[in-house]
């Protein structure tokens, strides 16, 4: 018997970026009758669709794309929302669902609710770093000899895991590290009577970011901050120096990591990313410690964490270097969505040893999600080049005075580039804005920009 079995599940947004898909799989292997409803019309979800067009032929999977309609929200037994959804207390198909009584949940709380051990998940947010400073710790616990896995916000779904048993398993005691977005940790409070969080939580840094989805500034550092809301007595809170601030509660063992300290050396340029090796390497020396003192002593010692982090190659989409060509170096950073993870991208050529800001050429804009992006504007004249993309392009090139030029898609802005880069220079897609007005994903964005600089 599985555990759905005869349960009506709604699942709430497909998504081109398939966050439904792993959900509704699982569901249905779990004996699940499932509905997936999208706004988007199929031809917008075709990846996302082709995941999942065996189960629809199968009369598994019912599909309802390009609307939504209240009575698939108001007559199942359990609706399954895509964390993408903004406001969701003001959507008026979660509120029709909840008026009937009908629980409204997540992806990510289905999965936290059968982890076998909360002590073991380390947990990661901040509203820059926080994807590279969950894979370094990964990255680190993997080279220590445990078996870890690595989900949330990175993307994928790690429910299909828990069916698995076996060392190295989940429920075998394996370790999890998850990177937790906003919208996640939003959904996270509401699981049981007092919420969820990690039994190991770290908190990067928290700035403006994500208001079109949380309405107020207020609201999505409210949301941040629960990743610590949760925790318990013996439960360890690591935090930015610029965080020192936030409250934790009684029992739990709290680390400042001081904003200015690094380790090196690294592959992966910028001292942000030293920043974050620091932060990583503090979060898995509290979090082992932490399991010794329950009685899993773990032979490892910094050390070996600072050796394994020489060899982490950074993550795709992450100040990626995927072209050099006559002396000119191109970067794909398409993850960079907020403006702190762009000015951070290009402090990293700035520094020692760097070639100077004045010899990068910075490719920015894209979808509005309601930042202040007038810093990225006043880059404009200390740059080789600014060149601005996308919804948001206009208003960065106000910012910038005339500095910048304006090229309205990637396209035209690569095509621009080529023809004013010198022997030494960076040319860097760092947008600091979401890619959903001209891409699916910042993936999709990412892909272009690397194909279009190994033309050059």
């Amino acid at each position: 018997m599985g555990e759905f079995d005869g349960v009506r599940v709604t699942v709430m947004g497909l998504g081109r970026f398939g966050g439904g898909v792993g959900v509704t799989r699982w569901l249905c292997e779990h004996g699940a009758d499932v509905l997936v409803t999208d706004m988007e019309a199929p031809e917008k979800l075709v990846e996302s669709l082709t995941n999942l067009r065996e189960l629809a032929d199968r009369g598994r999977v019912k599909l309802r794309l390009g609307e939504h309609n209240v009575s698939d929200f108001s007559g199942c037994d359990l609706v399954v929302s895509n964390p993408a959804v903004p406001k969701p207390w003001e959507n008026r198909f979660v509120r029709a669902a909840l008026a009937a009584g009908i629980r409204v949940t997540t992806e990510i709380n289905l999965l936290v609710e059968r982890l076998p051990e909360r002590a073991k998940v380390i947990g990661v947010t901040g509203s820059a770093g926080k994807s590279t400073t969950s894979a370094m710790i990964h990255h680190i616990v993997r080279s220590a000899g445990l078996p870890a896995f690595f989900g949330g916000n990175i993307g994928g779904s790690l429910l299909s895991e828990l069916d698995r048993d076996g060392p190295g398993s989940l429920r075998g005691g394996a370790w999890v590290v998850l990177e937790l977005s906003s919208a996640m940790l939003h959904w996270l409070g509401g699981v049981g009577a007092d919420g969820w969080s990690p039994g190991v939580s770290v908190a990067t840094n928290c700035s403006p970011n994500h208001i079109d989805w949380h309405g107020t500034f207020d609201h999505y550092r409210a949301c941040k901050q629960q990743i610590f809301a949760s925790q318990t007595s013996g439960d360890v809170a690591v935090l930015d120096g610029s965080l020192a601030g936030w409250g934790t509660r009684d029992g739990v063992r709290r680390i400042v990591v001081p904003s200015d300290r690094g380790f090196g050396p690294l592959a992966v340029p910028g001292a942000h990313n030293r920043h974050n090796a620091e932060t990583a390497l503090t979060a898995v020396e509290a979090a082992l410690a932490s399991a010794g003192a329950r009685g899993h002593a773990v032979s490892w010692r910094r050390g070996d964490g600072e050796r394994a982090l020489e060899s982490f190659a950074g993550l795709p989409h992450r100040l990626e270097l995927v072209h050099d060509h006559l002396g000119v170096r191109w970067y794909n950073d398409s993850k960079s969505t907020t403006p702190e993870s762009a000015l951070l991208a290009v402090t990293a050529f700035g520094g020692e040893g760097g070639p100077g800001r004045g010899r990068v050429h910075l490719i920015a804009g894209g979808y509005d999600k309601g930042s202040d992006l007038t810093p990225i504007g006043a880059l404009a004249p200390s740059l080789a080049g600014l060149y601005t993309i996308g919804v948001t392009g206009p208003a960065i090139a106000r910012a910038g005075g005339g500095a910048a030029v304006e090229c309205q898609t990637l396209d035209h802005a690569v095509a621009t580039i080529r023809s004013r880069t010198t022997l030494g220079d960076v040319v860097l897609l760092s947008p600091a804005c979401a890619s959903w007005d001209q891409f699916d994903n910042y993936e999709q964005r990412g892909r272009r920009f690397s194909d279009l600089a190994r033309q050059a």
